[in-house]
């Protein structure tokens, strides 16, 4: 194997060039309408259709700047060649814009045919909002490419938390799913240090198993069987579920997540009492404070009673999977990836909360005057959230005058029909 350099080029802060793409990024990703029904109280009435606007939805902070960089990083490297190690946020639009760009996938939906052995010192590297592995980075520092690091710093915070859980002989608890780009990032942090250990629970159920194992120990062989894929290298639920501090991937259910923090608590005392509670059990301070903004605004878009909630994001979009758990309480909600799954008033192509594939419901839309909630992941631009209301206006044979209520009604147009 051939001496490599230690890479000394991390970009974490962009490269200046904010302004000179700043017009790309709102062609491609920004809408006029949305803009004008956030600042008029998210409702609008047109014919037979309220359209009510969730509060708090679309790009984060952390999404925006990470595809605010990607996009300076082909700015700035014109004839570079640019991998990413996996999808930069989970948005089927936004990544095949990236590759459109030339920008190669190492992983994920948009992956091509490039492996982490095909990187060059010259080349550069984009990491996604998710963060990388610690195994990922050691390799890409050793190559020596320049790296542009988009990490979502609530991300980084959760990383924080699970290397002071290690550094302290504390096993950490991953609220999280085990498959996920930001778990298997957050997961390996805790093996950089010696005894370094984790268990990723999905939701309550797994959560209870543990829970039960702390109280009373059990099958060792069956526990160990049915978290093979979510636990440490050596794990032992003997030893390592003695001192627990819990962790969340940002984009689960907030609420769940905080549910099952008091549940191991109350495990860890009622196993080592209330007076040892602080030496066994560290809770956590990792909610992602937009992923709770939009699960509370999807709430009280809810309490509005809309007829049926739209949520538009990836079908791999953990957060926006969980917007789609908490509208079903208040109405039929439809998870769409795009507004092309609207495929006319009568028919709707959608993912159902906790399964893989999409299917095809009929009679979506109810007979008469209807009211639509429209809500969206973290990851999606705002831009496809005004595509789907003109598609459900386009169903219902009812036109939009934008020219009414926009001054650049022109310009806005010209983006829905893109």
């Amino acid at each position: 194997m051939p001496n490599r350099k230690k890479n000394l080029s991390i970009n974490r802060r962009g490269f200046g060039l904010k302004e000179q793409v700043a017009g790309t990024l709102a062609k491609e990703y920004k809408s006029g309408l949305v803009k004008y029904l956030r600042e008029n109280g998210s409702t609008l009435q047109v014919g037979g259709l309220r359209i009510l606007l969730a509060k708090e939805f679309g790009f984060c902070y952390g999404v925006d700047r990470a595809v605010d960089y990607a996009y300076e990083t082909r700015q700035k490297f014109p004839d570079k060649t640019i991998y990413i190690t996996t999808e930069i946020i989970h948005n089927p639009q936004v990544n095949r814009k990236l590759r459109e760009m030339g920008i190669r996938f190492l992983s994920g939906c948009e992956a091509g045919n490039y492996k982490f052995e095909d990187i060059k010192p010259e080349d550069v590297v984009i990491l996604p909002a998710f963060g990388a592995s610690v195994e990922e980075m050691k390799h890409l520092i050793e190559t020596g490419c320049v790296l542009v690091d988009t990490t979502c710093g609530s991300v980084m915070n959760v990383w924080n938390r699970v290397e002071r859980n290690s550094r302290d002989g504390f096993t950490s608890i991953i609220h999280g799913k085990y498959s996920h780009e930001e778990t298997i990032a957050t997961s390996s942090r805790a093996l950089q240090f010696e005894g370094g250990r984790y268990i990723i629970v999905r939701g309550e159920e797994e959560a209870q198993v543990v829970c039960d194992y702390i109280r009373h120990g059990g099958d060792k062989a069956a526990f160990l069987k049915r978290f093979e894929k979510s636990i440490s290298p050596g794990f032992d639920p003997d030893r390592d579920l003695q001192r627990v501090g819990l962790a969340n991937q940002t984009t689960m259910l907030s609420s769940e997540s905080l549910h099952i923090s008091k549940m191991v608590e109350q495990a860890i005392r009622d196993r080592y009492g209330e007076e040892n509670l602080k030496e066994h059990f560290r809770a956590f301070d990792t909610i992602c404070s937009a992923t709770q903004e939009r699960q509370d605004a999807i709430i009280e878009l809810g309490a509005k009673k809309p007829d049926v909630i739209l949520v538009v994001g990836g079908y791999n979009s953990s957060n926006t999977s969980h917007l789609c758990e908490i509208g079903l309480r208040y109405a039929p909600t439809y998870h769409i990836c795009d507004p092309g799954c609207i495929v006319s008033r009568d028919e709707i192509r959608h993912k159902p909360f906790g399964q893989n594939e999409e299917i095809i419901t009929r009679d979506w839309l109810p007979p008469g005057p209807v009211s639509v909630g429209f809500t969206s992941g973290a990851s999606t631009p705002d831009k496809v959230v005004e595509q789907t209301i003109l598609r459900v206006l386009e169903c219902l044979g009812l036109e939009l005058s934008l020219a009414d209520i926009l001054p650049e009604a022109p310009l806005v147009n010209e983006f829905a029909a893109n």
